[in-house]
């Protein structure tokens, strides 16, 4: 049995390797809010802290990106949410950054997918996740990863062939 004090020191040190590769996740299944990335991602925190006496230390990234998962689908589906978004002040970053624009363009792309098609083509694509850890994280079928990642994939080529790449270019001919 681990002690109390043994396990929030746990909880801790996983927290400062882990949030920023779960922020990245949520902001990419968010559409790229940051404010609500974050949200999403304490919520996450907050549900992993509770069940972190049950969860497995070699699974522990695994069950904390399913939770990011889950708390993003969960906020787009809270009557409460809002789909406009009222800001005061203007972003601070400037319009020709190269990395801020890959970002936003990605980020771009990706919102025109729904929720679930989104979400499989992060966990796959961005994060890298294998078949079976993105089914994992997502509470589905291996199957149904490969088509939603497959059909998200079609849907952004589609929509954008300028981004689609040389080997889609190749496999048009």
């Amino acid at each position: 049995m681990r002690w109390p004090a043994d396990r929030d020191r746990e909880f801790t040190e996983f927290v400062m390797v882990q949030r920023a590769a779960l922020v990245r996740v949520a902001a990419l299944l968010v559409s790229g809010d940051l404010a609500k990335a974050e949200d999403v991602v304490q919520t996450a925190l907050t549900r992993l802290y509770l069940a972190w006496p049950r969860v497995r230390p070699d699974t522990a990234a695994a069950y904390a990106r399913r939770c990011v998962v889950n708390a993003a689908m969960d906020d787009r589906r809270s009557l409460f949410s809002r789909r406009e978004q009222v800001s005061a002040q203007l972003p601070d970053f400037a319009a020709d950054d190269p990395q801020r624009g890959d970002a936003t363009a990605m980020v771009a792309l990706l919102t025109t997918l729904p929720a679930g098609m989104r979400a499989a083509v992060v966990l796959r694509y961005v994060e890298g996740l294998s078949i079976a850890e993105a089914a994992d994280a997502l509470g589905c079928s291996e199957g149904n990863v490969k088509s939603q990642s497959a059909r998200g994939l079609d849907r952004l080529r589609e929509a954008f062939p300028q981004h689609a790449g040389p080997q889609h270019a190749r496999n048009a001919y």
